[in-house]
C-alpha cells in the first residue's frame, strides 16, 4: 500500500545470530507473522477481509459489523506494530554470546501480551531493555516484574529513574537517600511524597524513621558510584555495619533498576563521601582491598 509506512522486521537487513534467534523465538511464541513478506496493516486487513467474506455466508454484514471490524483491524495493526517496534529496539542490546532460544515460551507470550498496547517510544525502550536482558540471560526478569511493568505509567517510571540516579553499588545496587529534605534530592523530584508513592506501588521499601544498614561487612570494602570507586575502612575486622539511608529496592525494583538507564547526579559522589567520611582511610597509599560482593 502506498501510504503504509510501517516497516516489518524482515527489512532489518543482515542480522547477527542472537538477533535472528530472538526474532524467530518471538515470532513463534507471540508476535507471529514477522517473516511474512507483507507490512503490518496489509496483513491485518487481508485477514479482516477474509473474515468478512466468511461472515457474509452466514449473515448479512451490517454497517455495525463493518465498523466493528474496522476498529478491530486498526487495533490489531497498532498492537502488532508496537510488538515489532519493541523487538526492533531490543536487537541492538543483544550480546554476541546470548541465546534467546533459551527464553521460556510462556515468558515470551506473557511479555508481548502485556507490552502490545505500549505505544509511547520511551516506554517501549524500557520494554525493549527487559526483552534484551532476558534474551542475554534467561531468568533475569520474572513474570511478576513484567506484569508490574504493564501497570507502570510513564510518570512513575520517570520518578523511579530519578531515584536510581542516586544508586551506589554497596555489594548490590542501592539508592542512597539519607535526607529526603536535602536539595540534592529535591532538585530531582525525590522527596517524602515521591518516596512514599514508590513504596506504595511496590518498587521500594521506605523507612524514614529507622533507616537501613548493610550488615556483616569486612574491615575494608570498595563501593562505587557510576564506576567511581570509594574505599571504606571500617572499625572492626569483620561484622561491621554501614548506614545506607532510608530506601531499599524490592525484588521488582532491583530488576527494573537494571534497565532504567538513570543518569548520574552532579555532586552526589562528594555528598555521600561526606556522609561516610568517618570510614575514609587516612593512609591513601594503603593496599587496595578486594571488592566486597556479599
Amino acid at each position: 500500500m502506498p501510504d503504509d509506512k510501517s516497516v516489518s522486521l524482515v527489512n532489518l537487513g543482515k542480522l547477527s545470530v542472537p538477533a535472528d534467534t530472538l526474532i524467530k523465538k518471538v515470532s513463534a511464541a507471540a508476535v507471529g507473522g514477522i517473516f511474512e513478506p507483507w507490512h503490518i496493516k496489509r496483513v491485518a486487513k487481508a485477514k479482516a477481509e477474509a473474515s468478512l467474506i466468511k461472515a457474509k455466508t452466514k449473515i448479512e454484514v451490517t454497517d455495525l459489523h463493518r465498523r466493528a471490524m474496522h476498529r478491530f483491524v486498526e487495533e490489531e495493526a497498532n498492537r502488532q506494530e508496537n510488538m515489532e517496534c519493541i523487538t526492533r529496539k531490543a536487537i541492538p542490546q543483544l550480546q554476541d554470546g546470548s541465546d534467546p532460544n533459551k527464553i521460556e515460551d510462556d515468558w515470551v507470550t506473557n511479555f508481548f501480551d502485556k507490552s502490545r498496547i505500549v505505544s509511547d517510544s520511551e516506554m517501549q525502550e524500557l520494554w525493549a531493555s527487559v526483552l534484551a536482558g532476558e534474551a542475554n540471560l534467561p531468568g533475569t526478569y520474572s513474570k511478576r516484574t513484567v506484569n508490574f511493568l504493564a501497570d507502570l505509567d510513564k510518570k512513575d517510571a520517570e520518578m523511579f529513574t530519578a531515584l536510581c540516579s542516586f544508586g551506589w553499588f554497596v555489594g548490590r545496587f542501592t539508592p542512597l537517600i539519607f535526607d529526603f529534605t536535602a536539595s540534592i534530592y529535591n532538585h530531582k523530584g525525590i522527596n517524602f511524597g515521591s518516596l512514599t508513592h514508590l513504596d506504595s506501588i511496590g518498587l521500594i521499601q521506605f523507612s524514614n524513621l529507622a533507616g537501613f544498614s548493610r550488615l556483616s561487612l569486612p574491615k575494608e570494602l570498595r563501593v562505587s558510584y557510576y564506576g567511581i570507586p570509594l574505599t571504606l575502612t571500617m572499625e572492626n575486622e569483620d561484622q561491621n555495619s554501614l548506614d545506607i539511608g532510608m530506601v531499599l529496592l524490592t525484588q521488582v525494583g532491583r530488576e527494573l533498576a537494571t534497565v532504567c538507564k538513570a543518569p548520574s547526579v552532579d555532586g552526589f559522589f562528594d555528598y555521600v563521601k561526606e556522609k561516610w567520611k568517618q570510614y575514609l582511610p587516612e593512609n591513601k597509599n594503603a593496599n587496595q582491598p578486594t571488592e566486597w560482593t556479599g
